[in-house]
């Protein structure tokens, strides 16, 4: 797996494009591999191409995931900076974003996002990357008008993994403007439908009262992740027969916001603020409603 982490992590290095979007091909087969079963495909087709058979396969369930033996060493990979893929391709971000060429790099900025995504995800820890400004503002850079719609709401999606169970990370976002970038996005006429539904879906997302963070169920019970200035700020899981638990900051515990907090400071950028909150305490009834009948 080294080897072949390796591998992509010297093509997403380059500034040539046609290496940058094999690099990125080259981590979407590994976590295609990782993630997806071969149970469906005959001997001949395993043999074809991991990206091309892979809307050919079953995804695996959560419960297969923690038990496979490649994802938790694959986990594990992702303790460090050296094999952390969601630090390379925030990296491939940045220089894709730095280049001239629109038209052919928009599409490897959307393959970036995604997989960007898919790994904090896979490996919850991860976002603390986010913590650092730059970063964050990074993922608000390709809220821009000057890049495509489609970029926008992917970038928004990648925004809201990048925030969930992660209250420090909504902290920095505030801190920065996020909310004036995001609000501005919004009441913009030259934003498109489909980015304004993706940009109220955020809204509403943002709104949601804060806990402390937990174990992701994505994590598997792995070894103490560091708390290193060598490594990634990752947050601290443990094994035990109880399952997975996180350990959290104190700090962190008490840097939460609830649902009121957050209606204070968006309604500094928007006038309606009260009407989406409402919306979502409703919502929320009727979903708890829906359980309970089910």
């Amino acid at each position: 797996m080294e080897s072949l982490l390796t591998l992509s992590f010297a093509s997403l290095s380059s500034r040539d494009i046609p290496r940058i979007r094999k690099g990125l091909r080259q981590i979407e087969g590994l976590l295609a591999q990782i993630c997806l079963s071969n149970n469906r495909l005959s001997p001949h087709k395993r043999k074809t191409s991991v990206v091309n058979d892979a809307d050919k396969r079953e995804c695996k369930q959560l419960r297969e995931l923690r038990r496979d033996a490649a994802f938790r060493e694959f986990f594990r990979l992702q303790e460090g900076f050296k094999w952390n893929v969601a630090s390379r391709l925030i990296a491939t971000l940045e220089r894709l974003m730095g280049m001239h060429s629109a038209s052919q790099t928009d599409l490897l900025i959307l393959s970036a996002l995604d997989l960007l995504q898919g790994m904090l995800l896979l490996h919850p820890p991860s976002r603390t990357l986010f913590n650092r400004e730059d970063y964050m503002n990074l993922l608000l850079d390709l809220l821009d008008s000057s890049n495509p719609p489609a970029v926008q709401s992917q970038a928004l999606l990648v925004l809201v993994t990048a925030l969930l169970d992660c209250p420090a990370n909504t902290r920095t976002f505030e801190a920065i403007d996020g909310l004036l970038t995001v609000t501005s996005l919004f009441k913009s006429r030259t934003t498109t439908k489909e980015v304004k539904m993706r940009t109220l879906e955020f809204l509403y997302f943002y709104l949601m009262p804060e806990s402390a963070p937990t174990a992701s169920s994505s994590a598997p019970n792995t070894a103490n992740l560091q708390r290193s200035p060598s490594k990634l700020r990752h947050a601290r899981t443990h094994s035990g027969d109880d399952g997975d638990r996180m350990d959290v900051d104190e700090d962190e515990v008490r840097d939460t916001k609830t649902t009121e907090d957050k209606q204070k400071l968006l309604g500094k950028h928007l006038s309606n603020v009260a009407e989406l909150v409402r919306d979502l305490r409703e919502n929320a009834i009727f979903a708890a409603a829906a359980t309970a009948a089910g």
